[in-house]
């Protein structure tokens, strides 16, 4: 008997976006599954700006050195190795091994569901998270474990895709990270994986939307940039 089309496709390869625990076994097959070139897809469909927007966002952290960092969804290490040159100490965390196993920092790593941190109360001075607010089941759940972890006057910095203001940049953008992105990534690696997170921005909150939920969860001087135009973005805030 032949097998349902439906369902020998994988699960992020799908018209809909997958919600629910659906979303969270989605998200951590499709990273083992494009892990091995993951770095080299991304160095090429962002022209390298993704090694500019991490190196930002450590410097928006604002940590003294030594401070023990949390990278969360770390995938292979590059905000580690980020960290480690400004002289920070990160541990690292991702729901996938595959991204954890070609981790090139040689940070500290875990493999955890970062909605459910297995750290203690106010320990660690700081979080980074790149890329990867899209593709977690509760983003108020997210922002409540980073207030719980991170001890007051620490602070958090989260990148991620963004949607540009600018009508002309964000057509020119929706044509690149729509049509373009998932040719080079279907070239290079997964075709389905970046036929999927294109569509992921879905996922994603206004930002006024996301300060407010940082600021409901017990964070101060939360801030919102867009950066490259708008294309990506990056919330910091302080714990109180």
């Amino acid at each position: 008997m032949a097998s349902d089309p439906d369902t020998s496709r994988r699960s992020w390869d799908r018209e809909e976006l997958p919600t629910g625990e659906a979303k969270v076994e989605a998200v951590r097959a499709m990273f083992d599954s494009i892990a091995p070139r993951y770095d080299l897809v991304n160095r090429i469909m962002t022209f390298r700006l993704d090694t500019r927007w991490r190196r930002h966002a450590v410097r928006r952290l604002g940590l003294a050195p030594n401070s023990r960092v949390l990278d969360l969804a770390s995938g292979t290490g590059d905000l580690c190795i980020d960290l480690q040159r400004a002289h920070l100490r990160p541990l690292s965390m991702d729901l996938s091994f595959g991204m954890l196993a070609a981790d090139r920092s040689r940070a500290p790593r875990t493999q955890a569901d970062i909605l459910r941190l297995p750290v203690a109360n106010h320990a660690v001075d700081g979080v980074t998270c790149g890329f990867a607010l899209r593709n977690l089941l509760d983003l108020p759940t997210f922002f409540a474990e980073l207030s719980r972890v991170v001890r007051p006057g620490g602070r958090v910095a989260l990148l991620d895709v963004g949607v540009p203001r600018n009508r002309l940049i964000r057509w020119g953008n929706s044509i690149y990270f729509g049509r373009i992105v998932p040719r080079i990534g279907g070239l290079l690696s997964d075709p389905a994986a970046y036929r999927y997170l294109p569509k992921s921005v879905a996922y994603l909150p206004e930002p006024e939307v996301l300060v407010r939920w940082l600021s409901e969860a017990g964070f101060t001087d939360v801030q919102h940039r867009g950066l490259s135009g708008g294309i990506t973005q990056l919330l910091t805030a302080t714990r109180i």
